[in-house]
């Protein structure tokens, strides 16, 4: 199970994160978090298993999606790879 933070957590420790929204393109019309970084679900999971995100090694990690499933599926499979993440609990929509 992914761990969370909320979104008054979020607000207040934005700057100790890279936020990945791992959305779909269409999604982003709805809004996003700013300074997050568009990276949807599939693309972030080849990215982690394909060593593409090496860069964000050693770095807080934070993913959303609409209402957080998605971005549990993302913490899951990139702390498999080793990183360090949380998912924003209930997704974009909290």
């Amino acid at each position: 199970m992914a761990q969370k933070i909320t979104a008054d957590d979020l607000r207040s420790k934005k700057d100790e994160f890279v936020i990945i929204d791992v959305r779909e393109q269409d999604e982003l019309a709805n809004g996003r978090i700013d300074g997050s970084r568009h990276m949807p679900l599939g693309l972030t999971i080849r990215n982690a298993k394909k060593k593409q995100i090496e860069d964000l090694r050693g770095k807080k990690i934070c993913t959303y999606c609409s209402t957080g499933y998605r971005g549990n599926i993302a913490v899951d499979e990139i702390c498999k790879e080793g990183f360090d993440a949380v998912t924003l609990d209930g997704g974009f929509s909290s």
